[in-house]
C-alpha cells in the first residue's frame, strides 16, 4: 500500500480508494473469466446466436431494473454494505450459471447478474467520488476504469490456462470465488461509513482529509438534497456520454467483427484482437486524459475525445486493411473509453456528496439503456442497410453528444472560470436555480 501511495504522491490520500481498486481488480478478473466463456458455454449447450443475444438483453434489463432503486438502497444502508452484498450476489449468480437447466433459468440469473453488477458500479463510484478531492476526481475514476480493464485482460488469460486442467464449466466457479473474495475484502478492509442519507455522507477526517469536501458536506446538510429533476439537469452531459458509450460498446462487440469479416474480408482470427487493441488504448490514455480533464475541464476534454472517436468510427467505412483498422480501434479505445471516467468525474463536481448515490444510479441507468437499445437497432441497420449504415448511425450518436456539450457547455464549472477548489460553493449556490447552467 505504501508503495502505491508513493507512486501517486499526494494525489490519492485515502487508503479506502486503493481498497476499492483492489476489490475492483478481483471483480474484473472474475468478469473476464465469465465473459470469455459465456457464449462458448451456451453454444456448447445448443443455444443459437439469437438466444445468446437475447440473454445479453436480460443482463441489460437487470441493470435498468435496479439502477434507480440502487441510489435509495445506498442512502439507506451505505455504499459499503451495498457493495458487499452486490459482490456476494454476483458471486452466487456466476457460480450457478453453468449448471442451470433451461433458457428461463439462465435469463433469470442474467437479470440478477445485471442487478448485482449495477450495485457494484453505483456503490464503488459513490465511494470513489466521495473520497476524492474535487481537483482529482477524473484521476481517481480513470484509475478505477484501468483497474477494471486490467481485470478484463487477466480474466480471459486465466480462463485459457484453467480449461486445460479443469472442466470448462468449473471456471465459472473460480470466477465466483474471486467475486466472493472481493466481497470479503471490502467487508473486512473498507472503513465503516454511515448511510449517505444520514447527513454524514462526507469522508471522515481520517479517511479523506480534504477541507473542501468537508465544507461541501456541511453546506449540503444545511440546504438539503437536490430533487431528482435537478440532479438530472446537472448530470445530463454525463448521462448522454454513458448512454452513448453503452450503446456503442454493446453494438461494436457484436457487429464490428462481422463487418470486418463479411464486408472488408478481414480474417476471423485477426478480428479477435479488436478487444485487445481497444483495451490497450484505454489503459494507456485514460489516466493521462483524466489529468487533462481535472486541470482544463472535464466537459471540454470529453467533447474533444468524442470528435476523435467519431472520426475513427467513420474511418472504418473507408479502411480496407487490418493494420489501419487496428490502429483506428486503438485510437477509439483511447478516446471513447476515456470519456467514461471523465463523465463520472464531471458529475462528481456538479452535485454534492449527499446526492452521489442517486446521481450515480441515474448515470448507470442511462448506461444500461444504451446497452439495451444499441444491439437491436444496430443489428437492424446492419441486416437491412449494411455495415456502413450501422457505423454512420453510431457516429451520429456521438455527434449528438458533441452538440449537447456545446449547447450545455456551462454545465461544467470550469467553463465558467470557477476554480476547482471553489466548485463546492458554486454547486451549492446554484441549488436555488436548477437551470442556471443552461448558458
Amino acid at each position: 500500500m505504501a508503495h502505491t501511495r508513493s507512486l501517486f504522491g499526494d494525489r490519492i490520500r485515502d487508503p479506502n480508494i486503493y481498497r476499492v481498486y483492489g476489490a475492483t481488480l478481483l471483480l474484473g478478473i472474475a468478469y473476464g473469466i465469465s465473459l470469455s466463456r459465456f457464449s462458448l458455454h451456451l453454444g456448447a449447450r445448443g443455444f443459437d446466436e439469437a438466444a445468446i443475444g437475447t440473454l445479453g438483453a436480460w443482463f441489460a434489463g437487470g441493470i435498468l431494473a435496479l439502477s434507480l432503486p440502487m441510489g435509495s438502497l445506498i442512502q439507506r444502508f451505505s455504499a459499503k454494505a451495498t457493495l458487499v452484498a452486490a459482490l456476494a450476489g454476483y458471486a452466487v449468480s456466476v457460480s450457478v450459471f453453468p449448471y442451470l437447466p433451461s433458457y428461463g433459468s439462465i435469463a433469470a440469473v442474467r437479470v440478477i447478474d445485471g442487478a448485482c453488477s449495477v450495485g457494484v458500479w453505483v456503490s464503488s463510484e459513490t465511494i470513489l467520488l466521495a473520497r476524492s478531492s474535487r481537483e482529482n476526481k477524473a484521476f481517481v475514476t480513470s484509475l478505477y476504469t484501468n483497474t477494471l480493464a486490467i481485470g478484463y485482460i487477466l480474466g480471459p488469460l486465466t480462463a485459457y490456462a484453467l480449461i486445460s486442467v479443469i472442466p470448462p464449466e468449473s471456471v465459472f466457479l473460480i470466477a465466483g470465488v474471486l467475486a466472493l473474495a472481493s466481497s470479503a475484502f471490502v467487508a473486512l478492509k473498507l472503513d465503516r461509513e454511515l448511510p449517505a442519507g444520514s447527513g454524514h455522507g462526507a469522508p471522515s477526517d481520517a479517511g479523506a482529509p480534504d477541507p473542501d469536501a468537508r465544507a461541501a458536506a456541511a453546506t449540503e446538510e444545511a440546504k438539503g438534497p437536490l430533487s431528482g429533476v435537478q440532479i438530472l439537469l446537472r448530470i445530463r452531459n454525463s448521462c448522454y456520454a454513458t448512454f452513448a458509450y453503452g450503446y456503442f460498446q454493446a453494438s461494436v462487440v457484436l457487429f464490428l467483427p462481422l463487418y470486418m469479416i463479411h464486408e472488408k474480408r478481414i480474417g476471423e482470427h485477426q478480428t479477435t484482437l479488436n478487444p485487445a487493441f481497444f483495451a490497450a488504448g484505454m489503459l494507456l490514455f485514460a489516466n493521462p486524459l483524466g489529468r487533462v480533464g481535472d486541470r482544463h475541464g472535464h466537459l471540454r476534454t470529453m467533447r474533444l475525445l468524442a470528435v476523435v472517436g467519431l472520426v475513427m468510427i467513420l474511418g472504418f467505412v473507408f479502411l480496407d486493411r487490418f493494420e489501419p483498422m487496428a490502429a483506428a480501434v486503438f485510437v477509439a479505445g483511447a478516446a471513447l473509453a476515456s470519456i467514461s471516467p471523465l463523465s463520472l468525474a464531471l458529475q462528481g463536481v456538479v452535485v454534492g456528496v449527499r446526492d452521489y448515490p442517486r446521481a450515480n444510479a441515474y448515470y448507470n441507468a442511462f448506461y444500461g439503456a444504451g446497452m439495451l437499445l444499441g444491439p437491436p437497432i444496430s443489428g437492424f441497420l446492419f441486416a437491412h442497410h449494411g455495415g456502413a449504415a450501422m457505423l454512420y448511425h453510431l457516429a451520429a450518436i456521438w455527434s449528438g453528444f458533441v452538440l449537447c456539450t456545446i449547447l450545455w457547455y456551462r454545465d461544467d464549472p470550469a467553463a465558467r472560470g470557477a476554480p476547482l477548489a471553489a466548485v463546492a460553493a458554486t454547486v451549492e449556490g446554484e441549488r436555488k436555480d436548477p437551470v442556471a447552467t443552461d448558458g
